[in-house]
């Protein structure tokens, strides 16, 4: 992509992290006061000051994982408007499966795992809305 997005309200980034054909996943911390305690997600979480989306996604992928990106990694990217409250922006990026050695869980969630995408279609414990998204790229990108 090349191009940061410029925007200036929106609440956070998610990203599709393809390593190798498997998706990267964080099984959140089972918190009550965390919404989707205990379920399946993906790197991301909420824009500090000042960040673009891509910045955001990027900075999220480093803390919780330890994969470091660039902006040309990411190879797609959309927005999701949210009834009452900012967008959140969704991107995918697909790296060699090599980079899974890379990986290390940050300070976030109760373990990390590659999951191949049907799967993560599929779990009981997937975020509902965010295998929504999933499937959409997947469409779009003819995976």
């Amino acid at each position: 992509m090349g191009i940061e997005t410029q925007v200036t309200a929106f609440a956070g980034s998610k990203l599709l992290l393809f390593i190798g054909d498997q998706l990267a996943v964080i099984l959140r911390d089972d918190f009550a006061h965390i919404p989707w305690p205990d379920h399946w997600d993906f790197p991301g979480g909420e824009r500090d000051p000042g960040e673009t989306p891509e910045q955001c996604v990027i900075r999220e992928t480093r803390e919780e994982l330890a994969i470091a990106l660039q902006p040309r990694d990411l190879v797609w990217k959309r927005d999701f408007p949210r009834e009452g409250s900012l967008p959140v922006w969704f991107f995918a990026a697909h790296l060699e499966a090599s980079r899974e050695s890379d990986i290390r869980l940050g300070d976030e969630g109760q373990c990390w795992q590659l999951m191949a995408a049907e799967t993560y279609l599929n779990h009981p414990r997937a975020i509902p809305h965010f295998a929504e998204r999933l499937r959409l790229y997947l469409g779009e990108c003819g995976r």
